[in-house]
Parts: C-alpha cells; sequence; structure tokens
C-alpha cells in the first residue's frame, strides 16, 4: 500500500505524538516563574509540564492542520486500523468513515486524534498493519 500521506509525515506525527504523550501533569498553578519552582516546598517542576509545555501540542495540530482532507481521513482511518476498530480488510470501510468526519471541516478529526489514547502507539500499529514502519526515517530508527 502506498499511503497518500508521505510515510515521512506518518512518522513525523508519531515522533510528535510520543512527545505529546510524554507530557505529565503537575500541580504548578502557573502563577510563579518556572525557574523559582525548585525549593522543598514546591518541589522540582518537570521539564514536561503541559501546562508551561504546549508547544509539542501546538505543533501536532499544526501538521494535522497542514494536511489536505484526505491526507487526515487515512491517518484516522490508520488509528483505527492500529486500535482494532476496523481490520486491514476494512480499509475502505474505515476511510469513508474518516472521510465523512472530515468532510465538514478538520476540526472534529483534529480533536478525535489529539484525545486518542496511545496515538504514537496505534498509529504506528495502523502503519505495521499494512507493512509500512519508521525504521530507518529520521530519529525513529
Amino acid at each position: 500500500m502506498d499511503p497518500l500521506t508521505p510515510l515521512e509525515t506518518l512518522c513525523r506525527i508519531i515522533l510528535r505524538a510520543r512527545e505529546y504523550e510524554a507530557q505529565t501533569p503537575t500541580d504548578y498553578d502557573g502563577g510563579e516563574a518556572a525557574d523559582n519552582v525548585d525549593d522543598e516546598q514546591e518541589g522540582a517542576l518537570s521539564v514536561l509540564d503541559d501546562s508551561i509545555n504546549d508547544s509539542v501540542e501546538e505543533e501536532l495540530r499544526a501538521v494535522f492542520e497542514d494536511l489536505g482532507e484526505d491526507q487526515l481521513a487515512e491517518v484516522l482511518a490508520f488509528c483505527w486500523v492500529g486500535q482494532g476498530t476496523y481490520d486491514v480488510g476494512d480499509w475502505d470501510e474505515a476511510m469513508e468513515e474518516a472521510s465523512d468526519l472530515t468532510k465538514d471541516g478538520s476540526d472534529a478529526a483534529i480533536d478525535e486524534l489529539m484525545e486518542m489514547p496511545m496515538l504514537a502507539s496505534v498509529l504506528d500499529a495502523g502503519l505495521a498493519a499494512f507493512d509500512l514502519s519508521c525504521e530507518g526515517i529520521g530519529n525513529l530508527s
């Protein structure tokens, strides 16, 4: 299978999704400079604090927004295959449902992808179901 979306783009999505999923919530309230939150009473501030470092989320959303409607549907369909919602043999049905979700705009599809548990893993599994891999591409080898 030759995906509509370049494999390099799909692998970049996986990489950014892994970074996004690695962010952990903390109890930092945002009222103090991050550099100052390291004393014994406050505890160390995680560099992965999702209330401070939202650039990964913004970049991931931007990648999705830059995709064409058909490419965004394809990413969603790959994820559904990776989740087990659809089998490889049901690809056309998965693409049809994903296309229906994107035909009125990309917001619903992007929101579903951003809220998808283990996005990186399910997209990677969806690609693997079609014998596609990020091995040897960029930093994902």
